[in-house]
């Protein structure tokens, strides 16, 4: 009688229902996805946790992936096994993701091989899963959709958490004054060592006017904003003629007024790297690497959490009182 062939199990996060951090269940017997062509599987080591994945997880988010889902796209870890056709990558690799197909919240991950680039030595895995969305977004809210040149200035709005020090980091190798704003006094540290040259405590009510005394009457040409519900309206006051702000994080809604922008001929520019084009995207995988191979490009691994704390890491990073950092699972 022919067996069938069993297929190995493993642990992974499942979500059955969106909704709040406790509809993240994890379980022991998921099957071991398997590669298909120009896909890789990947042995997870780590795995990043960004805010977007609890936007999703609750549903109001305008992707929403069919359920049962298992979420996280930025693992880090090893090559486990190859698909037909893949030839970048073999059996033993380290590598980092940008996305994955299956879900990077679990053991293994399935991923596209053009989504899965190589982790240098001189990285951990915890910094592996630290890379993909922060410094890809910042890069593209930078670069592809803010313009930034060598010589402007950028304030990076919430500039302790993962794309907040990506930003730091890569607009200050690029040749820009960066100025950044944290929560804490252990987050304005952080973004001092990572690339600011100045920082301001949000928390401070007379932060507005101290950025504005640093800046002189010119204003800042680029504000990156993580917190666009909040900031909005004080971030058109800052801005310099022709000045833009990226709106890469959101958390409800907010009332402006739009005759700010008229006066500056400012914008105020939408980035989701979800819509990024392939030939974007890899813009974006060689600056990345570039940067690594430079020594500039050093992800800060923030809170860390086992697989079985992801409801409350899910929490955490929404309610911290500052962050420091990108937050990460380990397996």
């Amino acid at each position: 009688v022919a067996m069938a062939a069993t297929r190995s199990v493993m642990r992974a996060v499942r979500v059955f229902e969106f909704g709040g951090p406790e509809v993240l269940k994890l379980q022991s017997d998921v099957l071991v996805p398997v590669p298909k062509e120009n896909q890789v599987l990947i042995k997870v080591h780590a795995c990043g946790v960004n805010p977007v994945e609890t936007y999703i997880r609750s549903g109001t988010y305008a992707r929403k992936p069919a359920l049962p889902y298992t979420p996280g796209s930025d693992v880090a870890g090893v090559i486990a096994s190859v698909g037909e056709h893949v030839t970048a990558f073999k059996k033993g690799d380290r590598v980092f993701t940008l996305e994955t197909l299956s879900g990077g919240y679990a053991e293994y991950a399935v991923a596209a091989d053009n989504r899965v680039f190589p982790l240098p030595d001189k990285l951990d895995f915890r910094q592996g899963a630290a890379i993909g969305v922060p410094y890809f977004t910042a890069y593209r809210a930078l670069f592809q959709k803010g313009c930034a040149k060598a010589g402007e200035s950028v304030l990076v709005h919430g500039a302790s958490g993962g794309v907040g020090l990506a930003a730091c980091q890569i607009a200050r190798a690029c040749g820009l004054k960066v100025l950044g704003t944290a929560g804490t006094e252990e987050g304005m540290n952080v973004i001092l060592r990572n690339g600011a040259h100045q920082a301001f405590n949000h928390r401070d009510p007379n932060y507005i006017e101290r950025i504005k005394a640093c800046t002189g009457p010119g204003g800042v040409d680029i504000i990156i904003e993580m917190l666009s519900n909040v900031n909005l309206d004080a971030d058109l006051q800052l801005l310099s003629h022709a000045g833009r702000v990226m709106v890469v994080g959101c958390r409800g809604r907010i009332e402006i007024n739009p005759r700010d922008t008229m006066s500056k001929e400012s914008s105020i520019i939408g980035v989701s790297l979800f819509l990024a084009t392939e030939e974007e995207r890899r813009e974006c995988a060689t600056a990345v690497l570039d940067g690594i191979e430079a020594g500039w490009l050093k992800p800060v691994v923030g809170l860390e959490y086992p697989l079985e704390k992801v409801a409350k890491a899910h929490e955490d990073i929404i309610c911290s009182s500052g962050a420091r950092g990108k937050m990460v699972l380990l397996l």
